[in-house]
């Protein structure tokens, strides 16, 4: 066993005491039940749709418990961090309504950022080491593959245990004179673990579970500079002292579990709970894997972003994902409902486009044109802003789009499902960015000869009358139809259609697809009302022009 004085010359002079840091986070002020939750991303890259799900869980834990939401950043792995990636994560936090409880100007457990807990951390590492449980190791990267192929070929189990941790119990003299001489080390937990020895713990998803106890000597301080902690050293230390009351995290942590109560009892910390959340997968043909940033598109949060999901769709969804019962009822009551963790499941829940898209539509119909108008230059400022632009200096024409088929009718259209929809749904109603058809051979129009689609197009102008109260807007389309040699009807048409270039169905395809360059558009008359007169007729004539 190192002496004291060994130990504490390996740090700081000033580093505190642990009583310092009880003292400066002391356990929180909390009704009865109240449930303090933690959200912990590492900023190595984008930010997993996985991440959004698990910090709503959290957050919805916290709230409808009375208890506390916090957003840590686990950045010990300095090697790994990206450029950005915090600043992308506070963005997501916003977007999706997780902004946590507290924050490091008002928080009282900041700060909140592993690698400025750094003191911290060093207090209770060398608390760890005063007592022995912990150990300096100076296991070069040739000695510890030499010791896995050793392993491998006595078909040992792999890891730093045993009389394979060729440190744990060096004499004192041996690593004082590797410190001397400043050779690198880590320090190793030195785990109390026993050959054979089973552990149980309840998991609040999972129930019951009966593990082997932990043998590997971990590594909880790294050998370079800034000296930072593991995981597994600094997530108990950070939740201990932040007072977290259940750890939400990856099943793939489960068999961490016993190296992390030894690491709770070592410290003299009471232990905590936890929530092992199966991961979202994705079906792929006849078998399901895991939503991958690398594979998939959706797997990101910036996807849902920059798609333009409404928010409360994708709650909806992702609550859906988490308790099956949610997705069973309307959307305001599941997102005022409580998650629980017992109803979560241990099979990933399958992520499926597909079904939000359609959970999307359903909301967004349920907006009014203004909260649609609204909610989209929110989102196009960004992601659109020539569109947002047009919407905001013509906000009459969007209302009045937004209007057609969806306010006073029972059925609402549901063709706009996310706000990136909103370009192709109503694009064609704003002149700046609607290119009229002048190609009368144009596939849109159905394979018609040239020669009828302008004859069609004539017709129209010369005689067009806007819609009114006294009009019958479709009766002029009857009219040049009957002129032109169209059947009356889709019946009268396929009884004889050697007789006829086609329906009025034909006829009247041609005048939707010159005034809104699709084949699918809602009431073409309110269209031409929203439209007026002169720009309904600059459409149509560019056909002839």
């Amino acid at each position: 066993m190192l002496s004291q004085t060994v130990v504490d010359s390996l740090f700081p002079a000033d580093l505190p005491g642990s009583e310092h840091w009880e003292y400066r986070y002391p356990p929180r002020s909390l009704p009865a039940g109240a449930e303090v939750t933690r959200f912990s991303p590492s900023p190595t890259g984008y930010l997993h749709i996985g991440g959004v799900y698990v910090a709503m869980i959290d957050l919805d834990i916290a709230r409808n418990s009375g208890g506390r939401y916090l957003v840590r950043i686990e950045d010990t792995d300095q090697a790994r961090v990206t450029e950005g990636a915090a600043e992308q994560f506070a963005e997501a936090f916003d977007y999706f309504g997780l902004d946590p409880d507290e924050d490091e100007l008002t928080g009282s457990y900041a700060p909140y950022t592993q690698s400025a807990r750094q003191r911290i951390y060093l207090t209770y590492v060398r608390e760890l080491l005063r007592q022995d449980k912990a150990y300096p190791c100076f296991a070069t990267r040739e000695e510890l593959a030499d010791i896995g192929e050793r392993q491998r070929r006595a078909g040992a189990r792999p890891g730093y245990y045993g009389q394979w941790a060729i440190w744990r119990d060096a004499p004192p003299d041996q690593v004082t004179a590797k410190l001397d001489a400043g050779e690198p080390y880590v320090v190793r937990f030195r785990s109390p673990g026993m050959a054979g020895v089973r552990v149980s713990f309840t998991d609040a998803i999972r129930g019951e579970l009966t593990q082997d106890d932990n043998r590997n000597d971990a590594i909880i301080l790294k050998s370079t500079e800034p000296r930072l902690p593991t995981y597994h050293l600094a997530h108990a230390v950070d939740d201990h002292l932040m007072r977290i009351s259940v750890v939400i995290r990856g099943e793939e942590w489960v068999s961490s579990v016993p190296l992390h109560h030894q690491l709770f009892d070592a410290l003299g910390f009471e232990r905590i709970r936890y929530a092992h959340i199966a991961p979202l997968m994705k079906q792929e043909g006849g078998s399901r894997r895991k939503l991958s940033k690398r594979r998939d598109p959706e797997a990101t949060v910036s996807f849902y972003m920059e798609q333009g999901y409404p928010l409360e769709a994708v709650k909806y969804y992702l609550r859906g994902l988490a308790n099956g019962r949610l997705a069973e009822m309307p959307l305001p009551e599941a997102l005022a409902e409580p998650i629980r963790l017992s109803e979560m499941g241990t099979a990933g829940p399958l992520v499926d486009l597909v079904k939000l898209d359609d959970i999307s539509a359903d909301f967004v119909a349920t907006l009014s044109g203004k909260e649609i108008a609204d909610r989209y230059i929110g989102w196009a400022d960004r992601y659109d802003p020539e569109l947002a632009q047009l919407v905001s200096a013509q906000r009459p024409l969007a209302l009045a789009a937004l209007a057609i088929d969806r306010e006073g009718v029972p059925n609402p259209r549901k063709d706009l499902r996310k706000w990136s929809d909103f370009r192709t749904v109503y694009g064609y109603f704003f002149a700046e960015i609607f290119t009229p058809l002048t190609d009368p051979a144009d596939s849109r129009f159905g394979g018609l000869a040239p020669e009828l689609v302008r004859a069609i197009a004539s017709e129209f102008a010369v005689n067009y009358q806007p819609p009114g109260p006294v009009t019958d807007w479709f009766g002029q389309v009857r009219e040049l139809a009957a002129k032109l040699g169209f059947a009356p009807s889709k019946k009268v048409y396929k009884q004889d259609p050697d007789a006829y270039p086609g329906s009025i169905e034909e006829a009247s395809q041609v005048i939707r697809v010159l005034l809104t360059g699709t084949r699918r558009s809602p009431d073409l008359v309110k269209i031409a009302a929203a439209l007026g007169t002169g720009e309904v007729l600059r459409r149509v004539q560019a056909v002839l022009d």
